[in-house]
């Protein structure tokens, strides 16, 4: 009697019914050995009866013995016959889809199916056991920051001067102070007889390299450029009255340039004092007087004219900001 190999067909006599629980099976299995036993002292089991275990121990499907018990011949004795397991069921079997028993982890035959998705504790019966799950991490998804919004605030305009504009009126002026200043000093003294016009030519630049020319013209320049940034944008009128202050300065310069060209250094106080004395009412101070508060009045309406121009603008500019303020803010997305 040769033992029967896993998947060859079993004799029909010995036969062994499905168990319905773990337990049934292994008190089958017990009684079937025990009259074994009984029946013959020198049988040899070639492979133990290994009853298939649930995974899970409170999974209700009955668990499927692979092999039946299989009994080895005796040596020198008669064959025994070993009584089945368990009496065949005479209820006609009920045709039931075929299903493929789940993979038993650590099972001892080789050519069984290999768990791939095998997960270390998922086939535990202790019940205390507990399955970690290993969550996936989460990104969180982050929302485009929202663009800024900036609100462009309107300047206040930055109201515009007239001082520059005097100034440079006033280097005309003073030229203008100059030619008639000059053209006063050599007239006098082509009327005394000092001036021909023979010499006239050469008294005009001996005039232009002395100290009494030069410094009225500066004196009067700057005393036209003081009064213009005082003034400023103001009216003809504010020229017409304070030119008096420039007339007053021009004719103080006519009396410095005579002291520098002594020169005053040299001078003694009372030949200081005399000096001055003398040009208080020269004719040329006099001329000096008159050319600057006249010419202070006639350039200063140039300047007059042009700040109000500027005055002008100024208020249209600011009427476009009380505008723009009134329209309310302006949203400028980058």
């Amino acid at each position: 009697m040769s033992h029967p190999k896993y998947g060859e067909p079993v004799d029909e006599n010995v036969t062994a019914s499905e168990p319905t629980s773990v337990d049934d099976a292994v008190a089958s299995a017990h009684e079937g050995l025990a009259d074994a036993e009984a029946a013959s002292r020198e049988v040899v089991v070639d492979e133990p009866v290994a009853p298939a275990v649930a995974a899970d121990a409170d999974d209700t499907r009955a668990a499927v013995v692979d092999e039946p018990a299989v009994v080895a011949e005796p040596v020198d004795a008669e064959p025994v016959v070993v009584a089945p397991a368990a009496e065949p069921v005479d209820a006609e079997p009920v045709a039931e889809p075929v299903v493929e028993p789940a993979p038993v982890y650590g099972s001892s035959y080789a050519n069984d199916p290999v768990d791939e998705t095998y997960t270390p504790g998922a086939y535990s019966t202790d019940p205390a056991a507990e399955t970690v799950v290993v969550a996936e991490p989460v990104v969180p998804v982050v929302a485009p920051a929202p663009q800024p919004i900036f609100v462009q605030a309107p300047e206040a305009p930055r109201p515009r001067g007239n001082r520059g504009a005097a100034g440079a009126i006033g280097l005309l002026a003073a030229v203008a102070f100059g030619i008639l200043y000059l053209g006063a000093a050599l007239g006098l003294r082509a009327i005394d007889g000092d001036v021909t016009a023979a010499n006239a030519g050469t008294e005009a630049l001996a005039a232009l390299q002395s100290w009494w020319f030069w410094v009225p013209v500066v004196v009067f320049f700057l005393g036209f450029w003081l009064l213009g940034a005082i003034i400023n944008r103001g009216r003809w009128g504010h020229w017409v009255i304070f030119g008096l202050i420039v007339g007053v300065v021009a004719y103080a310069g006519h009396i410095l340039g005579q002291l520098f060209q002594a020169p005053f250094w040299t001078l003694t106080a009372r030949e200081g004092a005399d000096l001055v004395q003398g040009e208080v009412l020269a004719p040329l101070s006099i001329v000096a007087f008159i050319l600057g508060r006249e010419l202070t009045i006639w350039f200063g309406a140039w300047v007059a004219a042009r700040g109000k121009r500027v005055t002008e603008l100024n208020n249209e500019a600011q009427r476009e900001y009380e505008r723009t303020l009134e329209a309310g803010p302006r949203l400028h997305q980058s």
